[in-house]
């Protein structure tokens, strides 16, 4: 099977519309209906990477704390 690369994403997206159920809408319900899930998919991917970016500047941290001058760690514990 020779599979180019526009051949099959245009069959991922037949596989897309057959799964959705979108090949049965009239052309202003397709609209609608792939603006909200590009839309759903643009706050996923943006909320995932400020939530990454938060955690891992977090571990970041914590880190360069454990490697940091043990003294005052130690003296933070303490306090």
């Amino acid at each position: 099977l020779d599979f180019s690369t526009p051949r099959y994403l245009y069959w991922l997206f037949c596989q897309f519309e057959l799964i959705t159920c979108s090949y049965l809408m009239e052309p202003w319900e397709k609209v609608l209906f792939y603006s909200f899930n590009l839309a759903m998919l643009g706050l996923l991917l943006y909320t995932t990477y400020v939530c990454l970016a938060f955690h891992a500047s977090s571990a970041f941290q914590l880190l360069c704390s454990f490697l940091g001058n043990p003294r005052e760690n130690s003296l933070s514990v303490v306090k």
